[in-house]
């Protein structure tokens, strides 16, 4: 009787990333986005209040725009991010990580609709507590998964 030795060992196959990882890495991201929006906000309004009142009506407008435009910067944080890494800062802390459903790096085109999905309809991660694989309708219509690495 012979044995045969496999030459290649078997690829490891991370698992779906549930629901309290992925919770915890948005709140981290929002939280990072939220204080660099606060703090633009206030440097806006600091240095508006250096120049003049005519300034100060202008920062005071500006800021307004800005915070309305909160979901575009997280948006534009996460496509970066993921485009870029894979996966954004609160993603490494809790080591999860954004891919094709490939399992390849996540393209930028996918990483543009699931972020803008994602800060306009966040209520669509609640999918993810019935998909079996944990995709929320953010990943299903960019066509991405998230795994633990």
């Amino acid at each position: 009787m012979s044995a045969t030795i496999s030459a290649k060992p078997a690829l490891s196959v991370a698992g779906f990333a549930g629901v309290v990882s992925r919770t915890i890495a948005y709140v981290i991201d929002a939280l990072i986005v939220s204080i660099a929006s606060a703090g633009t906000a206030a440097g806006i309004s600091l240095v508006a209040s250096v120049v003049g009142s005519d300034a100060r009506d202008l920062a005071r407008t500006l800021t307004a725009a800005y915070l309305v435009a909160l979901p575009a910067v997280f948006a534009l944080y996460c496509t970066v991010l993921w485009g870029l890494a894979g996966r954004t800062i609160g993603m490494a802390m809790v080591g999860i990580r954004v891919v094709g459903t490939n399992r390849r790096p996540v393209r930028w085109w996918s990483a543009l609709v699931r972020g803008i999905l994602l800060a306009y309809f966040p209520i669509g991660s609640l999918w993810l507590l019935v998909d079996r694989r944990h995709r929320a309708i953010h990943d299903l219509i960019a066509r991405t998964l998230v795994i633990r690495m």
